[in-house]
């Protein structure tokens, strides 16, 4: 059992928990993650690790609860215990001194290029990252990022907070004023990785993206997290979560998506548990 030693409410869904796990921090690197087990006879989810402290052997993960597990993980409370957490899993972020890097996160992946913005702004980057949020009430991590970037843009779709629009239309922004963009790291929905890469692309900008979807044993055994990657198989959770995201093939991905949306339904209706906005 793993205690959890924090709790934090970010926003209406979104949730901060700091878990004593020496072995996960030990290792931890930017771009890792962990498989979590809630409860006893609960499943296994997937969740990119957010920070770690090696003095006090914490990891701490960002979630939304979006279904039946991330709502039972997010009825625990400080001083409570989950079952079991594996990991650090999957490769962690490649790390080097690129030059000008764009670091663009999308709702609830802003929690997964915290890191890795921290460690390319160490390696002598300069990192300009990007946040994307439906209204600023959503927004999450502002302080955190500042810290970790050179500069902090912010697109609402509403015009809330930051540049009314999409993190495509602000990073459009970026390409446009110059300078000449080394890198740029996607993390979020894979419809806004899918049209970053798209952008990138036309620019001829090295693009990466985080891939986590349909994770379930994170060993790379059950085959479910398969993607297409430059027309080859691999296995996000072995192979990646990174991948080149010029040579992903996100309509098949963004198909398997899809796969178990309606057992997903079934389970929370039969568990009658009201998530929060539903």
């Amino acid at each position: 059992m793993y205690k959890i030693t924090l709790k934090k409410q970010l926003s209406k869904d979104i949730k901060l928990m700091g878990i004593e796990a020496e072995h996960v921090v030990k290792n931890a690197k930017a771009g890792n993650f962990v498989i979590l087990i809630p409860h006893e006879n609960g499943e296994r989810i997937p969740l990119t690790i957010y920070d770690w402290d090696k003095k006090t052997n914490v990891v701490y993960i960002i979630f939304q609860e979006v279904g039946v597990t991330t709502a039972k993980l997010g009825m625990l409370n400080e001083g409570d215990s989950i079952f079991s957490i594996a990991g650090p899993l999957g490769k962690h972020f490649h790390v080097e001194k690129f030059g000008n890097v764009a670091i663009v996160g999308g709702g609830v992946g802003v929690p997964a290029i915290f890191p890795i913005a921290r460690a390319l702004k160490e390696a002598g980057n300069n990192v300009t990252s990007i946040m994307g949020f439906r209204t600023k009430e959503l927004i999450i991590l502002e302080k955190e990022m500042e810290s970790v970037s050179n500069k902090l843009l912010t697109a609402t779709n509403d015009g809330s907070q930051g540049q009314k629009g999409l993190v495509t239309d602000v990073l459009q922004g970026m390409i446009n004023s110059g300078p000449k963009l080394d890198l740029c790291v996607a993390v979020g929905p894979v419809i806004m990785m899918k049209a970053v890469a798209e952008l990138t692309r036309n620019y001829n900008i090295k693009t990466i993206v985080s891939l986590n979807a349909l994770m379930m044993d994170g060993t790379g055994m059950c085959g479910g997290c398969r993607v297409t990657i430059g027309g080859k198989n691999k296995f996000s959770c072995v192979d990646g979560p990174d991948f080149d995201g010029h040579q992903v093939d996100f309509n098949e991905l963004t198909s398997r998506l899809g796969t178990f949306k309606e057992e997903e339904k079934a389970s929370l209706h039969h568990s009658k548990i009201q998530l929060v906005g539903r």
